[in-house]
């Protein structure tokens, strides 16, 4: 990030969200400028080195995205629609989810179009490595050809299209990052992820049995949201040798369902001293859509050798912590509720 004569300038649109989050704790630290833009107040890391501004902002209005992304040097364009529980559940007639995953992508490309620069900017999106649908070529690659099965793959796969071609064009330098199946870490209330493994965790230190909608053979690519943005941050550091294509991040690790959830029952037993929790299938819900009951597993190798990205947290790791960290954080509680008032 040397191109401009000044401190360069990074944006991150959607930093109050989990990813956005552990993004700017990586960007922190490091000279420049950064402007964090989201809907709810983005959090800033203590000690911070970086020139950091906070703006609140609902990007869909008209002119927002132009506001945001001016003069900048690089944008991380991280903005989720959360349908319900979950960010990829959206119908065909979603109005609202296509203005978020595919309009706003646009709103971009357009923005910065219109401010034509001599050195392209850079734009960093994060894609999902469920954008191929069916796989049965086994681990995918970037090769892997498109066939994309609902509504939020094919919003993504259209987005990351538009940036292949504003790239091709010269407006920008942009790289999608197809990410596998993110988890978060962390004991604080509002570091939990909607995601499966966060989900199941609270089941678990609720007593309820976990529940999985097959016969927990499906296996997927589990990485930790501090390791993807790890990965977004190394896609800013080296634009010119990974933009106008899609990489693969992930640990190249298949973990079945089965196994994940065994995996969070034994840590939380361990935790709290009480017996596993039961891992049962159920009857699929009327949501439940057919990735939900594919494989996705990734060869990461491509993006480590272009950038030098390697994940660094298992997902045992990770949930072990959380478990350990929350049970001391329910017995300080319970201790601090007995406790006699003087």
């Amino acid at each position: 990030m040397t191109d401009s004569p000044t401190t360069p300038l990074v944006v991150v649109l959607g930093a109050s969200g989990l990813l956005g989050t552990a993004v700017t704790r990586e960007l922190a630290n490091r000279p420049m400028r950064l402007r964090l833009v989201a809907r709810r107040p983005a959090s800033v890391p203590d000690g911070h080195r970086a020139e950091i501004e906070v703006r609140q902002a609902d990007l869909t209005t008209p002119g927002a995205v132009a506001e945001a992304v001016d003069g900048a040097d690089a944008v991380l364009h991280l903005v989720a629609h959360i349908a319900g529980s979950a960010t990829w559940r959206v119908s065909s007639g979603d109005t609202a989810a296509a203005r978020v995953n595919l309009g706003l992508v646009h709103d971009v490309i357009d923005a910065l179009r219109a401010r034509r620069r001599s050195r392209p900017p850079v734009v960093v999106f994060p894609g999902s490595t469920s954008q191929t649908g069916s796989c049965a070529a086994g681990r995918i690659t970037e090769f892997t050809p498109d066939e994309p099965l609902t509504t939020y793959d094919r919003q993504k796969l259209d987005a990351e299209l538009a940036l292949k071609a504003a790239t091709a064009e010269g407006v920008i330098r942009g790289t999608t990052l197809r990410l596998a199946t993110l988890f978060g870490q962390g004991a604080a209330a509002g570091s939990y992820d909607k995601g499966l493994v966060s989900t199941m965790l609270r089941r678990a230190f609720a007593g309820e049995p976990l529940t999985m909608w097959h016969d927990g053979s499906v296996a997927r690519d589990l990485v930790c949201v501090d390791d993807a943005a790890r990965a977004l941050v190394a896609a800013l550091d080296h634009p010119d040798r990974l933009a106008g294509r899609h990489w693969l991040v992930g640990t190249g690790r298949a973990t079945t369902i089965g196994a994940l959830l065994t995996g969070i029952a034994r840590a939380v037993s361990e935790a709290t001293g009480e017996p596993p929790v039961p891992v049962v299938p159920v009857p699929p819900p009327d949501q439940a859509g057919p990735t939900d009951f594919l494989d996705f597993v990734i060869d990461p190798s491509a993006f480590t050798a272009a950038s030098g990205w390697r994940p660094q947290i298992r997902w045992e790791d990770a949930v072990q912590h959380t478990a350990t960290a929350l049970a001391q954080q329910a017995s300080a509680q319970h201790r601090g509720a007995a406790r006699p008032q003087s």
